[in-house]
């Protein structure tokens, strides 16, 4: 008997109070084409996830392609057998990337060379119709288009096992057609590949060979769909499926949409005569982007209260259409009509007549359920009692009830577009526009909401426009349009384009004629490539795979001009601000004396300066050259040198001169420095024992400015701003750059490929090392020639530093990504935790020597303070390699030190 390609034994899985999945116990047949049926949160994505290895197991025990999931090193080792694509439109995908480059990333990560990544990207583009927009942002497709990629992706390297959650999901019949014809001629090519597929389309499901129907984290029956239609003595899978249910609940459940009659109009309400009022009106309706026309004179009459459906290719223009009819974007050329009131000059009353729901997700994730619901409530200015009903009804209708108070971005799918149609009626509008509303909805749920719809349309007369790509939906619209490449090829009611069309069913018509409107393509090469793969070494670490990344990482920063800006021009801004602003306070001044005469006098005169909280008195100088050698190092920030004849000159009545040696590199610090030693001077000498005859001794101070001896504010700034936004701006850029991988989904790519975590960390992080070099280079300049601050020691050993300083820095900016889940929290928290210690503990604002107990340690194990004795050094003290060298291997440790850690952290699965 064939081994399963994946078995599960008593595997359950909770997010919090909630059970996914309880007690699941499966065998799944290798080489075989597998279904996952259920309504949306029964537990599909996470028993896909789990057994993708992109979720960790919490009970249960899973083996898949002949191993356990629970063992790292098994994961790793199959990482390039196994293929995943998580549910949603063009989640796996990079949309700042081009369709080639998203593509070729791939292709790289499994270890492609050239040109089979060439073939393989253009024998699978040219099968999914993708061929003419390689070289388009995935973040400018259509859903559909999205998906379609996102699959190419998924088949880039022939995997053995390939998981698809909703892979058709919000695709066209004739995408839906392409998708399955390209994976059957694969498993031609491959017949021992095993497929594992969820999916809202239970024609789909009825196609496949092994089914497993889902519900409430449970299984409820599973074999072929021959198999399950005859236990339920039902004439189709989504009957089938509904009979099970009402077995597992014995309750009444009406059929599904699948095997269901359509929902019809309420008694006695007719549908709308041609002659009604005419609700929607357009004539030569067009729209260009550029060159692009996406909507190309498309003109239509839409009478009071009919269900006219929208439906066409995916990037056909429907979109477009729909926001133009919403005023959210003007037409090109044509007009438009909304109750006989030109769009562009409607009021903010008459666009309340209009709900729209868009076509990807476009609520506020953060909040409840419960609170999205009562804040466009609120937003269309409904009294508080009719919002409470309109909620409550809503609520019930579109099946809520359990999730009112979790966060609407943690909701599944399906959950997430009826909350988008709640809130799109909630305000009872005239006219609704609804782009593919019931996109990843269960087919019960469907039917529910059709069945509102027509109450809507019938009752209440409500106008409806609406986009589908559900055929049994779609001869439930009174009439319809047909749309392919931005022109209308067809419109009528759904029998009489299925007439005109000569074909059995809509689907077939409407592939009928959307085929008939592309031109022919080239025959498409047999196999996926001339010559077989090679097969990918997907364990220990990969360069080619850390490049990848790289290379990945590098492109999109180039195209997002927020990234840019904030990298280059943030800093330059900052620094310029910074220096002309910054202000500073002293205390705990560090101090040593150089005491030529050693006589009770001169140790008198000292002990003033050592008892006072102002100044920090170290071990005692021996010559001028440890004077200058510990002032160098930034041990002293100011030298008492007391002559030999102190004492003598004092007890003659003569008086005595001291020379104060003061740290020049801070003109404000040294300011302040000299008035406190000015003060601390007089109060020294009045100290003193007095002559009888001669009064208080006289003594004169003698203060001077060592690296800065004219005291210019810049020259001692400049220096101390670039350690800051050098470790500001990379770590927030390096922490955010992670976090977004996370929030928009694309770290599944890192959970389900080969990839490890240091190529996967340190391919990211080497773009944001070379940033931080051309951002060193620009800061360089303005503190050289804006600021007029000469570079007295070695450019090669700043550069070096700075080079050091940057590895720490990413890697800082790394270990924060690894506890933050979102964009938002990586950047506060790397702003934070970059700036309070480097403004507290580097030496910026006060001498590290000054600093004492958790202070002083904080100090010296933060990489800021080396590299600001490095700055400080190189520009003000001359310094060279010999004097910084110190500084240098302390510095070289923190970046290998920071990466490591977030390497540790960084989980390979999601929890």
């Amino acid at each position: 008997m064939t081994e399963p390609v994946a078995r599960l034994e008593g595997v359950s899985h909770r997010y919090g109070k909630v059970a996914a999945l309880k007690d699941v116990s499966l065998a799944l047949p290798a080489g075989r084409m597998i279904g996952l049926i259920g309504p949306d949160g029964v537990g599909k994505s996470t028993l896909m996830g789990l057994i993708a290895g992109a979720k960790r197991l919490q009970a249960g025990r899973i083996t898949c392609l002949g191993g356990d999931m629970a063992s790292a090193r098994h994961r790793e080792a199959m990482g390039s057998r196994l293929a995943f694509m998580p549910q949603g439109l063009g989640k796996n995908l990079y949309h700042d990337l081009s369709v080639r480059e998203n593509l070729e990333f791939f292709g790289k990560l499994f270890g492609l060379a050239r040109a089979e990544r060439s073939a393989r990207i253009e024998r699978l583009t040219r099968a999914t119709g993708l061929f003419p927009f390689l070289d388009r942002p995935a973040g400018k497709l259509s859903g559909g288009m999205k998906q379609k990629t996102g699959l190419c992706a998924a088949l880039i390297h022939d995997p053995d096992f390939l998981l698809l959650d909703e892979p058709t999901t919000g695709v066209d019949p004739l995408s839906r057609s392409q998708f399955w014809d390209l994976i059957s001629a694969i498993r031609k090519d491959r017949p021992g590949m095993s497929v594992l597929v969820s999916t809202a389309y239970m024609e789909e499901a009825a196609l496949f060979d092994h089914l497993v129907a889902m519900n409430a984290g449970r299984v409820l029956a599973e074999g072929s769909p021959e198999a399950l239609m005859g236990r339920t003595g039902t004439g189709s899978v989504g009957d089938a499926y509904v009979a099970l249910l009402r077995d597992r609940r014995g309750d009444g459940l009406a059929t599904d949409g699948a095997g269901a009659e359509a929902p019809v109009a309420p008694a006695g309400v007719s549908a709308p005569a041609p002659d009604a009022d005419i609700a929607i009106k357009a004539r030569g309706l067009t729209r260009r982007f550029g060159d692009f026309t996406a909507v190309d004179s498309v003109s239509f009459d839409i009478p009071r209260g009919e269900i006219f459906g929208f439906l066409g290719s995916n990037g056909c223009g429907k979109t477009t259409t729909m926001k133009m009819l919403t005023g959210l974007l003007p037409p090109s050329e044509g007009e438009a009509w909304i109750f006989g009131q030109p769009i562009g000059e409607q009021g903010m009353d008459a666009r309340a007549r209009v709900g729209f729901m868009t076509q990807a997700f476009s609520l506020y994730g953060e909040l409840s359920v419960r609170e999205n619901l009562v804040l466009h409530a609120r937003l269309f200015h409904l009294e508080r009692d009719l919002a409470r009903a309109r909620i409550a009804d809503l609520v019930a209708r579109f099946g809520l009830t359990d999730y009112l108070d979790q966060p609407a971005g943690g909701l599944p799918l399906g959950l997430r577009q009826r909350l988008s149609l709640a809130v799109a009626v909630i305000h009872s509008p005239e006219i609704l526009i609804l782009d593919e509303p019931t996109s990843g909805v269960d087919p019960q749920a469907r039917d529910d909401f059709w069945v509102l719809l027509m109450e809507l349309s019938r009752k209440d007369r409500v106008t409806i426009f609406i986009s589908t790509h559900f055929m049994d939906e779609a001869l439930r619209c009174d009439r319809m349009s047909l749309m392919h490449a931005g022109r209308v090829l067809v419109t009528d009611t759904p029998q009489g384009i299925i007439a005109q069309s000569g074909k059995p069913d809509l689907e077939q018509a409407f592939i009928h004629y959307i085929s008939a409107a592309i031109p022919p393509e080239e025959p498409v090469p047999e196999g996926l490539a001339a010559e077989a793969a090679a097969p990918a070494r997907s364990t220990g670490f990969s360069l080619s795979r850390m490049l990848a990344y790289t290379s990945r990482e590098a492109m999109q920063v180039r195209r997002d001009p927020v990234r840019l800006v904030f990298a280059f021009l943030g800093s330059a801004v900052l620094l310029l601000i910074m220096s002309f602003g910054i202000s500073q306070d002293v205390r705990d001044i560090p101090f040593a004396a150089l005491d030529h005469d050693r006589s009770p006098e001169s140790r008198a005169f000292l002990s003033a300066f050592e008892d006072s909280i102002w100044f920090s008195r170290h071990a005692d100088l021996q010559g001028l050259e440890e004077l200058r050698a510990r002032m160098a190092s930034g041990e002293l920030s100011m030298a008492l040198e007391i002559p030999a004849d102190f004492g003598a000159d004092l007890r003659a009545g003569r008086g005595a001169s001291v020379a104060a040696t003061i740290d020049g590199t801070d003109t404000s610090r040294a300011g302040t420095v000299e008035s406190y030693v000015t003060g601390a001077s007089q109060a020294a000498a009045a100290a003193l024992p007095a002559s009888p005859q001669q009064g208080p001794p006289l003594v004169q101070l003698d203060p001077r400015f060592r690296y800065n001896p004219a005291m210019e504010s810049l020259p001692a700034i400049g220096p101390t701003i670039p350690p800051l936004l050098l470790l500001l701006f990379p770590a927030i850029l390096m922490a955010v750059s992670v976090a977004r991988e996370k929030e928009i989904g694309t770290i599944t790519n890192f959970y389900v490929t080969p990839t490890g975590r240091a190529e996967f960390l340190i391919g990211k992080q080497l773009v944001y090392v070379g940033i931080t070099i051309l951002n060193f280079a620009i800061l360089t300049a303005l503190v050289v020639l804006v600021l007029k601050v000469p570079l007295k020691g070695s450019p090669a050993v700043l550069v070096l530093a700075t080079l050091l300083y940057a590895l720490a820095a990413t890697g800082w900016g790394l270990m924060i990504s690894t506890l933050a889940a979102t964009q938002v929290t990586a950047a506060f928290a790397a702003a934070v935790l970059s700036v309070m210690p480097t403004m507290q503990f580097s030496g910026m604002m006060v001498p590290v020597s000054s600093l004492e107990g958790p202070a002083r340690v904080i100090g010296s194990l933060w990489p800021t303070t080396w590299y600001m004795m490095a700055s400080v050094g190189s520009y003000t003290k001359g310094l060279t390699f010999g004097d910084l060298s110190g500084a240098l291997w302390r510095l070289a440790l923190f970046g290998p030190v920071f990466t490591g850690v977030a390497i540790l952290l960084l989980r390979k699965q999601e929890r």
